[in-house]
Parts: structure tokens; sequence; C-alpha cells
């Protein structure tokens, strides 16, 4: 039998907690539920969370600096619910680390498709391969999800692995916006979502952001990634 994942809700509005939390528990999830940024960093000190569905504008911390608080020592998937639908909001949270962003006007059941998502492209490899993938500076080890640069160890976030990875174990291959946003989005989004994340990525992978080495723009078209 699969266990079951746990799934936090952070938001100020009770309603919308409890609405959420019901859902998620109709669907098969354990659920902890947190009012604010402080409550919910302390109960993922306490807890194995799976996923978290955050709120951004909630009294104290609000949810861009929980994030950045959390991304500091966990990968775990986050997902911004919020009533802020403006583009610029939804690119600063991709770029601090959140790994999709969704408006509170979504209906329950896409919320939920939205954190199955996310949990599907996070969950770890489960057949042990020992694969190592070396280019010169840069390598991935596949059975443990380590990455290194120049041996010095990388945190990626989940999406951000599984971005590299896909580059990694295939190179010189172009893969074009539509491909990526159908691969680790579910098709939902546009250029900037994956110009975000692959900005954060070129970010921790390469010695010279603006001139890579790795990771190449196809102009127009989408990226490669040249192996040395």
């Amino acid at each position: 039998m699969k266990e079951k994942q746990t799934i936090m809700v952070v938001d100020d509005d009770k309603s919308i907690v409890e609405l959420l939390r019901d859902f998620l528990e109709n669907d098969g999830f354990y659920v902890k539920t947190a009012y604010n940024g402080d409550q919910a960093l302390s109960v993922i000190k306490q807890v194995t969370i799976d996923c978290i569905i955050l709120d951004i504008m909630m009294p104290g911390l609000n949810g861009f600096e929980f994030c950045r608080q959390v991304r500091e020592q966990s990968n775990i998937p986050i997902l911004f619910l919020s009533a802020l639908s403006d583009d610029a909001d939804k690119i600063r949270g991709l770029a601090i680390g959140g790994d999709d962003y969704i408006v509170k006007t979504a209906s329950p059941g896409e919320v939920i498709a939205r954190v199955k998502a996310v949990l599907r492209r996070a969950s770890a490899q489960k057949e042990f391969t020992g694969k190592i993938l070396d280019y010169g500076g840069l390598s991935l080890n596949l059975s443990t999800r380590e990455v290194f640069v120049e041996r010095r160890y990388i945190s990626l976030t989940p999406k951000e692995y599984e971005l590299l990875r896909l580059f990694a174990e295939h190179p010189q291959i172009v893969f074009t916006y539509d491909q990526l946003l159908d691969k680790f989005w579910d098709g939902i989004g546009d250029k900037h979502t994956v110009r975000v994340h692959i900005s954060r990525l070129r970010e921790k992978v390469e010695p010279d952001p603006d001139k890579p080495k790795y990771i190449f723009n196809v102009w127009g078209i989408g990226y490669r990634f040249k192996g040395e």
C-alpha cells in the first residue's frame, strides 16, 4: 500500500484552510495546517511535510519570506496559492524557490491536481542506477540525486534537479519552451515560467551565469545542454 503523503496548508484565511483540508483528506492525504509563516516554520521542524500550499499575504512572516527561509534548508515542494495574479508576483514566487503558482480563484480540484503534479516531479527515483553523469566541472549522481560543481555540493530544488537531469541526459538536444512546460508544468504557464527556473538553475551550476558553459539559449525556441 502506498504511504500517505502529508500536505501543509498555510493561509491566514481559515475558510480556505478548512476547504482545502477537507478536499485533500478526501483525496487520501494527511494534512497539517498553519495560519501564518511562523506557525508553519514550527510545523516543519516537527513533522515531515511532502508539499506546502502557501499563501503570500499573511501577517508577520509573509509567504515570500517563509519560502526563502525554507529554501535555505529544504527542497520541500512549495505551491503558492495567492489572490495576487500579477505576473510580477508570479515570477517573484518562482524565482525565490516556488515550484508552482496558482491564484485563489482556482477550484479545489485544480489545486489538488497541481499538488499531485508537483509531488510526481519531486518524487525520488526508486530504481537504484548508480549512474553518474560527469561533464568536467559538473556531475550528477542519479542514484543519490546529488549535484556537484567543481566537487562542491550544490543544493537544488526537485524541479531544478529534474530540469538539469533532463538536459544532462540529452546533451546537444534542443528542448523547446512548450516541451519543457508540458513535462514540468503540465502545460500550464508560459515562457517566463521556464526562463525564471532556468535562470535560477544557471545561478547555481554555471561558473558565470552570464556566459553559460552548460545550458545554452536557443533563441526563440528553448534550451540545449552542451557537455564538455
